[in-house]
């Protein structure tokens, strides 16, 4: 999350990908750190025990959120 901050904060669109076991504490470490708008990217947990084709659709939900994101379809601190 620091790091993403910091990109924001420079202008650099970042996608924090989190899974949904961790997704309030990124809410809560970006809020904590001043940029409460930074909207993570949230996929089911777990990933470590997934087939590659499930990994597979993880990554293609991400991107999916991460372009939303992009494209101010979904709150972040660019708006």
């Amino acid at each position: 999350m620091h790091d993403a901050v910091r990109l924001e904060a420079s202008g650099v669109p970042v996608a924090v990908i989190v899974t949904t076991v961790f997704a309030h504490e990124a809410r809560v470490q970006g809020a904590a750190l001043g940029m409460d708008a930074l909207e993570p990217v949230v996929v089911s947990h777990p990933l470590s025990t997934l087939t590659p084709d499930q990994l597979d659709a993880r990554a293609r939900e991400a991107a999916a959120q991460a372009a939303a994101i992009w494209r101010g379809e979904v709150s972040s601190p660019r708006r």
